[in-house]
């Protein structure tokens, strides 16, 4: 598979799980993430930063501010809770 079709794949997925997880569908979203972390790591991709930084590193959910995250911002840097209490720091853009 070409770097391109992978690239266009990934980003496919990253709309599916918003999608699904929107619907309420929230392990199907998870099917999506973890299918797009697979494919970007056998294709030696780097995901995108917006699809990093809208999944959980632990439980692989797509995040969906006030239905299963919270986001806060705190010196400089927002901070972002999972309901499975993962959090994820960055600094502002």
């Amino acid at each position: 598979m070409s770097n391109a079709i992978a690239v266009e794949r990934i980003q496919r997925l990253a709309a599916l799980a918003a999608d699904a997880t929107a619907d309420g569908d929230v392990e199907r979203g998870r099917s999506y993430v973890r299918t797009a972390r697979q494919l970007a790591q056998r294709q030696r991709l780097t995901l995108p930063k917006e699809f990093r930084r809208r999944t959980c590193d632990r439980c692989d959910a797509y995040l969906i501010p006030g239905t299963n995250a919270r986001v806060r911002t705190q010196d400089g840097h927002v901070v972002v809770t999972c309901d499975c209490g993962e959090i994820a720091r960055y600094p502002y853009d």
